[in-house]
């Protein structure tokens, strides 16, 4: 009985090209990571051995004068909300390709594991890689100690931090501007001068049914999750535009405008409490795009279920700019910081500000409440952080200075934005190098030093519970980081 060769149904047979082109695409994302990683190495690299050179010419001269460290120092409306699912893709993959090869929606993010796997960058064997640049530092640096007698690094010396894993997410095509955890730290929102918010997960084991890419018209300035649940994301563009994202339901909600006055959305808080949130816009001035380009403050606060202004809070006539806005636990204190380098207090339930004191001499761009809120950390344009107490008002509890923002490489995106981890802790700053620092605050340990990117990290955030954190940098990634 003769045999006869059957003919592979046309459906197994597009199955198994949709096969090849998967591997094939996973082959060329895990080459052009590594590639990434080599050049993010490479220019740290140089930037360390232009470092070196430097100090070299200066030992003789001003050896001590060469510290850093401060430990103690004192003081749219565009309609254009269509949703599509959020992609995660490594080199030059265009998306168009990616839905010719219909594949699932699937975030298939750079993984860098602390093991003993042949193919994995492992944070230990990228920092053996530069031992030797920074036994140079070392030697000419010395040794450096605070005015309590302790050995202090100094931030170029930071140990490299210890990873477990790290996922890069390179959907956007713009510098980062924002990157915020849900209220459970399960799914991601980042933004993007690009006038995009991609929504996406970095956990392969919770579904990806909420991710999705937000066209909204104009650069992104402002994120925000609501506090009780991952449901809404609020959105403040660059030309007056809030926008509110239901991730059920994957569309626009509401689709609010300041007035004319205040185009640019500096920060948007929800409250931990109540339906509201406040929105910080501000006036522009002619000029560049820093911090000290920004005009007049508005401080309006909105009821999220009618979605309709509430009141304005007060600030006196011709206020600066409001840069960052948090609340309090109970969502009854509001804290505001301003590009004159105060800090402004308000009553929620009265509407009214409470108290103020000037706590920096340049721009504050970052505020963030103390984890058992008897104090608040302030970040200024400089690069000065500072803890205050909220018992004894205008007393330090806790102070930096950091080089970390002076780079000359600094990216004009980059707003020098702080995080604290849930315990309170260690605090992440965004920095113009290539590296972030982690400070370990009011600690023994000066700190610690991130994996690089290739450009400025411009956003920083911690997952509220875990010891996982956010960094999004002007070349465009979005980067998962859990340390051991």
């Amino acid at each position: 009985m003769s045999l006869t060769k059957a003919r592979l149904p046309a459906l197994l047979k597009i199955s198994s090209e949709k096969n090849t082109i998967s591997c094939l695409k996973k082959d060329n994302k895990r080459l052009n990571q590594k590639l990434l990683q080599l050049q993010a190495l490479l220019e740290e690299k140089d930037a360390q051995l232009g470092l070196s050179k430097r100090s070299m010419g200066a030992a003789n001269s001003s050896f001590q004068s060469s510290g850093i460290d401060g430990e103690n120092l004192r003081p749219s409306s565009s309609s254009e909300d269509i949703c599509a699912p959020a992609t995660s893709y490594l080199g030059r993959i265009p998306q168009s390709e990616e839905c010719a090869a219909a594949e699932p929606t699937k975030f298939a993010s750079a993984r860098v594991e602390s093991s003993s796997r042949q193919d994995s960058y492992s944070a230990s064997s990228l920092h053996a890689s530069s031992g030797g640049v920074d036994d140079t530092a070392q030697k000419l640096y010395g040794s450096h100690f605070d005015e309590n007698g302790r050995d202090m690094l100094r931030e170029e010396e930071f140990p490299e931090v210890s990873v477990e894993f790290q996922e890069t997410f390179l959907g956007h095509t713009s510098p980062i501007t924002r990157c915020r955890f849900s209220a459970s730290g399960n799914n991601i929102a980042s933004a993007s001068v690009d006038g995009t918010v991609r929504i996406w997960t970095y956990d392969s084991s919770i579904p990806a049914s909420r991710n999705a890419t937000i066209y909204c018209g104009a650069e992104i300035m402002s994120l925000d999750w609501e506090c009780k649940s991952d449901r809404l994301l609020l959105i403040g563009t660059a030309d007056g535009g809030i926008k509110a994202w239901n991730v059920d339901a994957k569309r626009v909600v509401c689709d609010l405008n300041t007035t004319d006055a205040f185009p640019s959305v500096l920060d948007l808080k929800c409250s931990p409490v109540e339906p509201i949130f406040v929105s910080a816009a501000s006036s522009r001035r002619l000029g560049s795009n820093s911090i000290d380009s920004l005009g007049y403050a508005s401080l309006t606060v909105w009821n999220m279920k009618t979605w309709k202004a509430m009141t304005v809070l007060p600030l006196g006539e011709d206020p600066p700019a409001i840069t960052s806005l948090c609340f309090n636990h109970n969502g009854k204190i509001l804290a505001a910081s301003a590009t004159d380098g105060m800090i402004h207090m308000f009553d929620m339930s009265a509407g009214l500000q409470i108290t103020g004191w000037p706590a920096h001499d340049s721009a504050i761009s970052s505020l963030l409440f103390g984890p058992d809120e008897t104090s608040i950390f302030s970040l200024g344009s400089d690069g000065k952080i500072f803890e205050w107490s909220l018992q004894n008002q205008g007393r330090v509890l806790w102070s930096k200075t950091s080089s970390w923002f002076s780079e000359p490489q600094t990216s004009k995106y980059c707003r020098h934005e702080m995080a604290l981890d849930a315990s309170g802790r260690q605090l992440l700053a965004a920095s113009g190098s290539v590296r972030a620092p982690i400070y370990q605050v009011q600690g023994h340990s000066n700190g610690f030093k991130t994996l690089p990117h290739s450009a400025a990290i411009t956003t920083v955030d911690w997952h509220p519970s875990l010891p996982i954190f956010l960094t999004g940098s002007a070349d465009n990634s979005v980067r998962v980081t859990s340390i051991l």
